[in-house]
């Protein structure tokens, strides 16, 4: 994994996701730093929530068009376009999540995940 400024490839991703989240005014964004969990499916998680259909899907434009215009990649694999609960946005080493609240509450990812470094990102109302 290459460092740039101390700090890894995977976690300046993370961050200019977290940047599109807050863009679009995401809610309860949560870094989950997962490198030391053995066998965890990507370095970091970044969650957030929308409040409607029309915010889920500006928050996940907005993640594509600020790590493309910050870092030229495109998400390995998107899921959850015609789902209007949760959408995930893939990019191997970073995975966002956009939950409406009711199913990010189900799905608790966060105490599924409970080994993991999790930071609250604040948000400016």
């Amino acid at each position: 994994m290459t460092k740039n400024n101390g700090i890894s490839s995977a976690e300046r991703l993370s961050r200019i996701v977290v940047k599109g989240m807050l863009e679009k005014k995401a809610q309860d964004i949560v870094l989950m730093d997962l490198r030391e969990i053995p066998n965890a499916v990507a370095q970091f998680f970044v969650v957030c929530s929308g409040n409607s259909d029309t915010q889920l899907d500006a928050i996940t434009d907005s993640i594509d068009k600020e790590v493309f215009k910050e870092l030229d990649e495109n998400p390995w694999h998107i899921e959850g376009k015609n789902n209007k609960n949760w959408k995930l946005i893939d990019y191997i080493d970073v995975v966002a999540h956009v939950f409406k609240e009711d199913t990010r509450e189900y799905y608790n990812l966060e105490s599924l995940w409970g080994d993991a470094k999790i930071e609250s990102i604040e948000t400016i109302e």
